[in-house]
C-alpha cells in the first residue's frame, strides 16, 4: 500500500494527531498527513470538532471553578452506581 494511502485510510493515526495538536505542537508532516486524512474521513472531522469543544468545556469548567467547588449530586451519584452494578452483574 502506498504511503498516501496509508495516510488516507488510517483513523487511529488521525486521532492521535488529533489529540497531540490539543496537547502540543505537532510536525509539520504529521499536519499535512493529518489534513490529508480528514479532507477525506468525515468522521475523524467531527471526532476533532468534538474534540476541541470538550476541551475548550473542561478548560471553562476549570478557570470558572474554585478547588473543591465542583461536586456531583447525589441523585447522579446513586444512579450511575447502579448503573455500574447492573453492567457489573450481567457477566
Amino acid at each position: 500500500m502506498s504511503q498516501l494511502k496509508k495516510i488516507q485510510y488510517n483513523c487511529k493515526q488521525a486521532t492521535f494527531l488529533i489529540e497531540k495538536k490539543l496537547l502540543t505542537r505537532i510536525t509539520f508532516r504529521e499536519h499535512i498527513e493529518l489534513r490529508i486524512h480528514l479532507m477525506g474521513c468525515s468522521v475523524c472531522r467531527l471526532y476533532g470538532k468534538q474534540t476541541r469543544v470538550i476541551g475548550e468545556m473542561v478548560q471553562q469548567l476549570f478557570k470558572s471553578s474554585q478547588p473543591g467547588e465542583v461536586k456531583l449530586d447525589d441523585s447522579f451519584k446513586k444512579e450511575l452506581q447502579e448503573r455500574i452494578e447492573t453492567e457489573l452483574n450481567k457477566n
